[in-house]
């Protein structure tokens, strides 16, 4: 009785092992596009995205870049200070969108253009992110919000 047991439970737990592994493939393989990896316009410059690779751009939209199109285009420019990229954005701004300001945006290369699905702008006079944070003490251009 006791081997019959034994048994038993090595097939449970096998069983189990699969069930466990099968489950964590279905789990990475479909958050396969879901993960968007953050880039600074310097290391678009250093290291630039794979064709057709979705992810987030951020920096400070450079002043005197902000251009309305026709309908909803709009066009403009991210730096960091030690590169810029040209944006194209087809869609509503954010309100607190503005020239100088802090944003990220969702998007991929199409060219020399990153064309965004997606823009986020600062919340506040003092919130910028963290990415966009780091990417501008790197390059020497950020300064700290007084209060």
């Amino acid at each position: 009785m006791k081997s019959l047991k034994k048994k038993r439970r090595i097939q449970v737990l096998a069983v189990a092992a699969v069930a466990l592994v099968m489950a964590t493939g279905m789990i990475g393989y479909s958050m396969r596009d879901g993960i968007n990896f953050f880039r600074a316009p310097s290391q678009l410059a250093t290291e630039p995205p794979k064709p057709g690779e979705v992810f987030r751009l951020g920096g400070l939209v450079e002043a005197g870049t902000l251009k309305r199109g026709q309908g909803e285009v709009i066009t403009f420019s991210v730096t960091d200070g030690g590169a810029t990229v040209p944006v194209k954005f087809a869609g509503v701004l954010p309100d607190l969108f503005k020239e100088g300001q802090g944003m990220i945006g969702t998007g991929q290369m199409e060219g020399g253009t990153f064309v965004a699905s997606e823009i986020l702008a600062k919340h506040d006079e003092n919130y910028m992110p963290k990415e966009v944070i780091d990417a501008l003490k790197e390059q020497g251009m950020y300064e700290q919000p007084t209060s």
